[in-house]
């Protein structure tokens, strides 16, 4: 069986979560995530939510009073981060941590803005962090998208097209340090609530996991959330490497694949979803 990278639930107005378990990292905390990971929820490091909708933040509750009461590690910090100035955010964190007033662990709210380094692990020249970027959802509701980044090195341009034992020579005499480069790979993409991200916050990317509430542009009535004819076109400008669909409106459940084989013009990424009735895991 392979290592599970992403486990996902997601079903547009009712609840959204995502775990990526790389990290440890939960983006969203909608109801019902603490009874599907069960106990996995003790392994959660750092929250990341992307604004303040019910349905993105309710299942926080859940989490922090099941860590807090039960006989798992109580010691551990929890670590929320989410969009500076969302006010609906902090009453909500403000009430969970008025109604767990004995709490064992140590609850940190933490906001950030668009652009912020978020490190996650850092060590000699490997690292790994998360970079918000601003996303346009509703007026009233500050939203971030969420990059998670690693630093990673390649041959430096005027090298990648000698033979192989020509860089190994190279390397031998100068040491690898002196024919590579640093550079910033997007390894995950999530886009929050949105009617579509700037593809450049995407570029790249190994897996872009976007909103797609609808499969029909015209099923739409006001610009909150993204379409498939929209995703796609994203997906394409940003060069990604795997597209994954979530927070599907239910009226969708059980014509997903339909939608998928009319498209029209073909793709150069895999295409994944999130089924609005069922757990996703990847």
């Amino acid at each position: 069986m392979s290592k599970l990278i992403l486990q996902i639930y997601s079903k547009a107005l009712y609840s959204t979560w995502i775990y990526y378990a790389p990290e440890r990292i939960l983006f969203d905390a909608g109801e019902g995530v603490s009874l599907a990971m069960s106990n996995r929820i003790y392994a959660i490091r750092y929250v990341f939510l992307t604004h303040g909708h019910i349905d993105h933040i309710s299942g926080l509750w859940t989490i922090v009073n099941t860590r807090n009461n039960s006989m798992g590690d109580r010691e551990k910090p929890l670590i929320v981060y989410y969009p500076k100035g969302n006010t609906a955010i902090e009453e909500w964190l403000e009430f969970i941590k008025r109604a767990n007033d004995d709490l064992r662990f140590d609850l940190i709210a933490q906001p950030v803005s668009a652009q912020e380094k978020v490190f996650l692990r850092q060590a000699g020249g490997f690292a790994r962090y998360i970079v918000p970027f601003k996303v346009k959802h509703t007026v009233q509701d500050f939203s971030l998208g969420y990059n998670v980044i690693e630093t990673r090195r390649r041959l430096r341009q005027e090298f990648r097209d000698l033979p192989e034992e020509e860089i190994s020579k190279l390397s031998k005499r100068f040491g690898s340090d002196q024919i590579t480069e640093a550079y910033e790979k997007k390894i995950l993409t999530v886009s929050g609530d949105t009617f579509g991200i700037d593809p450049l916050d995407a570029k790249d990317s190994e897996i872009l996991l976007h909103e797609c509430t609808f499969l029909k542009t015209s099923d739409r009535k006001m610009n909150a959330h993204a379409s498939l004819e929209e995703v796609l076109e994203i997906a394409r400008q940003a060069n990604v490497q795997r597209l994954i669909l979530y927070h599907i409106s239910s009226r969708y459940s059980g014509k997903i694949d339909r939608y998928l084989r009319s498209l029209k013009e073909p793709v150069n990424f895999q295409i994944n979803y999130v089924d609005p009735e069922i757990v996703f895991t990847l």
